[in-house]
């Protein structure tokens, strides 16, 4: 009998089974793709059925070889790529170059544990042609969409712009946000507080809610609009000297659920969150959780199960052995009667498991020596998230006091933890929630003292830019994109300069919302998040053999085509387009031009090339064009010109104002001292290659120290270091002798 082959993705899955396997079987790694459409045509015959031209990729030959080679021999042949679209265009493209498929076996590793292969490797499938459809049908739309709307945008705009299928999707709605928050009209209203003491010294504030008589806010009602300063005074002098009587109090218990084990959505917007994980990143970790870890005697393990997938559904054999874990580990109280269940959502694939640990007896403290930082906090989050799906509901008390002064009711509310239940172990806590303290004992009818009212004067706030974790959220909930796709979307739009991160929020630049204009005027259809919604849906449905894949495609193209024609008759260029304005050159007399750039807009001197004056502007909602001043940054050290803020490809940096004269340019400061004891030097802003933001020493090489966290004032009281650090509104101090937290 000869060997069997077992062909997977990743060397480092090739490892894992290797051992689980023996020496029955020869196992290679395609290390990803081994085919795709090439780079330099469309690499679709449209008018054949799209029949699409797949090559083997620059640089596989040599692994192609020794897959052929090794099925030459091989009694069986498995392949075991991903159980997933993509996995599953590996499979078809391995059978392929082998040439066996009608002997071609399919298996499908959910997790690689012993028990979890073993498993697969007695229920072989055959290959899934559906899938693989649905595969192809995705990757032939993003090219024609690519491939068709790219170099229209590189004659009228710029070369090298690029068009997505759904990234266009989620660009626009990064601008449709911008908008939003640029149209916002602030409005004006005021908070009065009171703090009130009872007779045993301890006191509370309370808010302003109603006037007496009306109905509770918390009932539906609107809170009383403070809308002025004046009123707000009034109402403080009115107040000052009334007796202040409580006139209600309801006690209210809440009982607070746990949340299900992760979905890939979940895990990458709690690893934003909650870690300032990037959806690429969190998908690059545990992809090798799942692969497979070295945790010493053991050797090579897989930690997760496979973490692409959009159910909740456990399987018994795991929940069974997580009330196992909470049984033994915790007293009973953690422990509900019965397993806890979750519901998928109508649109979820269930195709595997949530996300979850192979084992909940692989604990913090067993694989901790093992992990590097960032592996142990995402595997650390994904099994606290799991183990207390199984745990019970935390039960709080809520208490609202209702306080009387005059023809005014006060509001006062406290929360009191009855039993922390899941929370013993994990709780999902929002960005913005903030903690509710509890209340002291009042009574019914009780006198309270009036210390004092203080006025706040606060501002209606504009709906707040998407991070990474809730741009993800927002693709899910509008049936945009799936597991698989989501990390890629949220990096593309970065990746190809149409929006920046600042401060963890997602902004679009000037080039991405011209970009975004486009598209939106000239593809309707492209960019409407309903049909792009649809169309995941249809994929979803010829996976399921429930569509024809080609047909969908012609009733695709067919309306792209009809807009990519009426853009190419239409769109003008930008690259060529000049607009005289009214404004004055300061230098030379003559009128300014308006010019689009990839920067945004700015203006030119007709006197061009005689006159180099230009002016970065700012063009307003009603077209007014607004110059926008540099503001100097010091003094340039080679000339002793200004120093003004400049963008380029590395994001912000300083130039000298007398540029081309001089050239001189350094990184942008901000204005705060490194950390680092001793050091004389001033962080300064950069950004990576890979287009990521990050603050290191003006005086690197020599220090080392850098962060991606925002430098804030303050000294820290431990160590006495000049700079603190924030994130999630706490203070750090980033010494590493250090290591004070503001709470």
């Amino acid at each position: 009998m000869g060997k069997s082959l077992l062909v997977v993705e990743s060397p480092t899955k090739m490892k894992t089974l290797s051992r689980y396997l023996g020496k029955d079987f020869v196992i290679k790694a395609t290390y990803g793709h081994i085919k795709d459409l090439p780079k330099s045509k469309l690499g679709v015959d449209v008018d054949e059925g799209f029949k699409p031209h797949f090559h083997i990729l620059k640089g596989k030959s040599k692994v192609v070889d020794e897959i052929k080679k090794a099925g030459k021999d091989a009694e069986r042949i498995l392949i075991g790529s991903d159980p997933d679209r993509e996995g599953e265009a590996i499979a078809f493209h391995v059978a392929e170059v082998i040439g066996k498929q009608d002997n071609i076996e399919r298996v499908l590793f959910h997790e690689i544990t012993k028990k979890g292969v073993l498993d697969a490797m007695k229920a072989p499938l055959k290959l899934d042609i559906a899938k693989y459809n649905a595969q192809k049908a995705r990757r032939i739309l993003d090219r024609l969409v690519g491939y068709k709307i790219s170099p229209l945008l590189w004659e009228r705009v710029s070369y090298g712009l690029s068009a997505g299928r759904v990234q266009s999707v989620a660009l626009r709605l990064v601008c449709d946000r911008e908008t939003e928050i640029e149209s916002f009209v602030k409005e004006e209203y005021w908070v009065v507080d009171v703090t009130l003491e009872l007779p045993t010294g301890e006191t509370f504030a309370a808010t302003l809610d109603r006037r007496a008589g009306e109905t509770s806010g918390r009932k539906g009602q609107e809170k009383l609009k403070i809308t002025s300063q004046v009123e707000a005074e009034e109402i403080k002098r009115y107040v000052a000297d009334k007796e202040f009587v409580v006139v209600k109090i309801e006690h209210r218990e809440k009982n607070i659920s746990p949340q299900p084990a992760f979905i890939t959505s979940r895990l990458q917007q709690e690893a934003s969150r909650m870690l300032r994980m990037s959806p690429r990143r969190t998908m690059m970790l545990a992809q090798r959780l799942y692969e497979g870890v070295d945790i010493g005697e053991e050797g090579s393990v897989g930690l997760i199960t496979y973490m692409r997938t959009d159910s909740v559904r456990v399987s018994m054999e795991a929940i069974a052995e997580a009330r196992r874990f909470v049984k033994d580990g915790y007293s009973e109280q953690y422990l509900p009667e019965k397993p806890n269940f979750f519901k998928n959502k109508k649109t979820a694939q269930d195709a595997h498991e949530a996300i979850r640990p192979t084992s909940v007896f692989y604990t913090q403290d067993k694989v901790r020596p093992y992990l590097d930082k960032e592996l142990f906090a995402l595997y650390d989050l994904i099994w606290k998230r799991f183990v207390s799906s199984q745990m019970t509901q935390k039960r709080i008390e809520t208490k609202v006091v209702d306080v009387t002064a005059g023809d005014y009711i006060f509001v006062a509310r406290g929360n009191t933890v009855l039993f922390d239940g899941f929370t013993k172990i994990y709780e999902e806590v929002g960005e913005d929630d903030e903690a509710v303290a509890s209340l002291p004992d009042v009574k019914k009818n009780m006198v309270l003292i009036h210390k004092d009212t203080l006025m706040e004067q606060r501002f209606t706030n504009p709906p707040p830019r998407y991070s990474e974790a809730t741009l993800i959220r927002t693709l899910e909930s509008k049936g945009i994109g799936r597991p698989s796709t989501y990390a890629t979307i949220v990096s593309t739009v970065q990746e190809r300069d149409y929006v920046i991160k600042e401060k963890g929020r997602l902004v679009p630049t000037p080039l991405g919302r011209t970009v975004n204009k486009l598209l939106s005027e000239f593809f309707p259809t492209v960019l409407d998040v309903g049909f792009t919604a649809k169309m995941e849906v249809r994929l979803d449905e010829i996976e399921g053999g429930k569509k024809d894949w080609v047909k969908s495609l012609e009733k695709f193209n067919s309306s792209f085509e009809g807009e990519l024609l009426s853009a190419q008759q239409q769109m003008k260029s930008l690259k060529k387009e000049e607009k005289e304005t009214d404004i004055i050159c300061d230098k030379c007399g003559e009128k300014m031009l308006l010019r689009w750039g990839k920067s945004g807009e700015y203006l030119v001197c007709s006197g061009k090339p005689e006159c180099k004056n230009k002016k970065n502007v700012r063009t307003e909602a009603d077209g007014k064009i607004t110059i926008v001043e540099s503001v100097a940054h010091g003094t340039c050290p080679a000339c002793g010109g200004k120093l003004i803020e400049k963008k380029g490809r590395f994001g912000r940096f300083l130039a000298c104002s007398n540029y081309p004269e001089c050239k001189h340019t350094q990184a942008f400061s901000l204005g705060f001292a490194c950390p680092m004891e001793g050091c004389p030097g001033k962080l300064v802003e950069k950004t990576s290659k890979k287009k990521k933001k990050f603050i290191s020493c003006s005086e690197y090489p020599k220090c080392s120290f850098a962060t991606n966290k925002e430098p804030a004032e303050g000294e820290c009281p431990a160590c006495g270091a000049p700079t603190l650090f924030s994130f999630r509104k706490n203070l750090y101090c980033l010494r590493k002798d250090c290591g004070w937290k503001s709470r």
